[in-house]
């Protein structure tokens, strides 16, 4: 903080944003690009830090609040708890410190145009100047880790369904549709989709840093040229696909006319590449084409999803049934845990890895919600309590995300009525059927109700698109209490995760993806419903039978007897018999 200050000086800056994000927007990033972890020893994966002349400062969501509590102790640097009553947020608490002629600097390639207005509306007033041509951060990381350079590898059409050319004129036929000539592509899980591109650039996520630009005539891909093998160029060069070089994109941007235009997302695009586009060129602002369109799963992905699903509880069952029989009988700590699952769906078809760090937190651990054991924290598991389990795998045929509860031989009663509270809560949406124009925001209710109605809730979302061998999150739709104007839309996969969080207590989170089907149709319109993917029991042992209804004792039955009837062919005898006693009837 003291050298960022320094340079600070130097520039004359009076305060200076470290997002986390890189020049793609992304919601999680390249080691080469974690400034902001880099400068404050916060590790999540959601945070703004701001430092000025004299203080500094933190903010994050409720995901985050009690792990950045811990990691910001003994430092200078402020928490802000976003959300919360009476806290302000960073632009505002600038505003509040900075005099009238003060500077606020920043990277423009780490903002998005969204965020850059949102300052403008809030400095301006007060006479703060904003300078987005500096990146300190650089001059003072002196190990940065490099850009990654990992070699790209084509995800067949057998998984895809779709060829790079017939998703380039899909595009296009939005283009047209928006009157624009031209369209900026920055988000990496967006190229990756478009152009049948995988990669290992970012942790978990299977994608590769690059730009795209789509015209009515040409489709270019800009990105590190060492990073293709001849078979992906070929691949690439016959969807007509032409490779430029990662830096050529904003020499790209500048080149076209006055009469031409082009089309970008305000969210996902930089300011340095916003200040590209000559004037004369017409801007047309849109929500991503390609995030839409990669929502809705076609039937070749949806068929390749529910194999990944498969393979995907098979390891689950093997890991669950290996830590019952052994709790209590040899050391295994929340990182054991976390290494045995690895295990577990390494062993599995088209598996190439996680698709995030696995969240194995123990007793009060599990309220962080995104806790992560290291040597120093991890806790050695006994028989009793509860532990929250929340990981996934990436395969070639998709993308999981499950969370289960793992509740050992001895828990309180306050566990399980924590327990069944949450299992109500995730029968509750995920039993819902809704109308064809519903949002996710429309149905987040469903999910609290049975909370809110004992005084619990939870601060953050309940669920969350997920890509196909892709980013764990996806958008554009998601269910939470945040607007949301995305129709949930038949083929779209959404988790669902209500939780209850106890800190210095235990966490609580269930969570299962689901696919979006079709219902009845009536003279009101076309119904619609979830039909679960995820295929893993959900603890019987930490169940009050007496607080479920019939017919949530009906779901839980029907969806453990789907899940016994889909594994048990593949599993062998013992294990099909632990599968039976984990999923009887209640």
């Amino acid at each position: 903080i003291q050298l960022l200050r320094e340079r600070m000086e130097k520039y004359g800056l009076d305060a200076y944003i470290i997002p986390s994000s890189d020049p793609h927007l992304s919601e999680y990033v390249a080691d080469h690009w974690k400034a902001r972890e880099w400068i404050s020893g916060f590790t999540g994966s959601a945070g703004t830090f701001v430092a000025t002349k004299e203080e500094s400062g933190l903010w994050t969501d409720g995901r985050y609040f009690i792990q950045a509590e811990k990691q910001l102790e003994g430092s200078e640097i402020k928490l802000f708890r976003m959300g919360n009553q009476g806290v302000p947020t960073y632009t505002e608490w600038i505003s509040e410190k900075l005099k009238k002629g003060g500077t606020v600097g920043f990277d423009g390639k780490t903002v998005s145009i969204f965020n850059f207005r949102e300052m403008e509306n809030k400095f301006m007033p007060k006479g703060i100047k904003i300078n987005k041509g500096h990146d300190l951060i650089s001059e003072i990381w002196s190990d940065r880790p490099p850009i990654p350079a990992a070699r790209v590898f084509i995800h067949d059409i057998k998984f895809t369904g779709l060829s790079a050319k017939d998703k380039i004129e899909k595009v296009r036929d939005e283009m047209k549709k928006l009157g624009a000539g031209n369209y900026l592509i920055s988000s990496l899980d967006d190229i990756a989709w478009l152009f049948n591109i995988r990669g290992d650039d970012v942790s978990f996520i299977s994608v590769t840093i690059a730009y795209a630009l789509i015209s009515m005539e040409k489709a270019y891909l800009f990105i590190n040229l060492s990073k293709l093998p001849e078979n992906v160029l070929t691949t690439l060069k016959e969807n007509d696909v032409e490779v430029l070089d990662y830096s050529a994109v904003k020499e790209k941007v500048e080149a076209l006319s006055s009469e031409e235009s082009i089309a970008f997302d305000i969210k996902k695009t930089n300011c340095w590449l916003y200040d590209a586009i000559p004037s004369g060129c017409r801007k047309v602002e849109i929500d991503e084409i390609t995030t839409a369109l990669k929502a809705v799963k076609n039937q070749t992905e949806i068929e390749n999803f529910n194999k990944c699903q498969i393979n995907d509880g098979i390891a689950m069952v093997k890991f669950l049934m290996w830590l019952e029989k052994n709790v209590g009988k040899q050391e295994i700590s929340e990182i054991t845990v976390a290494d045995k699952l690895k295990y577990f769906r390494a062993q599995q078809p088209d598996n190439i890895g996680l698709s995030f760090a696995t969240i194995a937190a123990y007793k009060d651990h599990g309220a962080m919600m995104h806790y992560s054991a290291t040597e120093e924290s991890k806790y050695m598991i006994e028989d009793k309590g509860l532990m929250v389990l929340d990981s996934g795998g990436q395969y070639l045929s998709g993308t999981t995300d499950i969370t289960r509860t793992i509740v050992f031989n001895e828990i309180t009663e306050e566990e399980r009525t924590d327990f069944t509270l949450v299992l109500k809560a995730h029968i509750a949406l995920a039993s819902a059927k809704f109308l064809y124009g519903a949002t996710g925001s429309n149905l987040d209710i469903l999910a609290r109700k049975p909370l809110w109605e004992v005084g619990l809730d939870y601060k953050c979302g309940t669920g969350h698109g997920v890509g196909y061998c892709l980013s764990v999150h996806e958008g554009p739709h998601s269910i939470s209490p945040v607007p949301n104007k995305t129709k949930l839309e038949k083929g779209m996969i959404v988790t669902i995760e209500p939780g209850i969080y106890r800190e210095g207590k235990h966490g609580i989170r269930t969570e299962n993806m689901v696919l979006v089907v079709e219902d009845e149709k009536t003279e009101y319109g076309q119904y619609l419903r979830f039909e679960p993917m995820t295929l893993c029991p959900i603890s019987l042992k930490g169940i009050n039978p007496d607080m479920l209804t019939e017919n949530e004792k009906n779901w839980l039955n029907g969806y453990h007897r789907k899940v016994r009837e889909t594994l048990s062919p593949y599993l062998d005898e013992e294990e099909k018999a632990w599968l039976e006693e984990n999923t009887h009837s209640i």
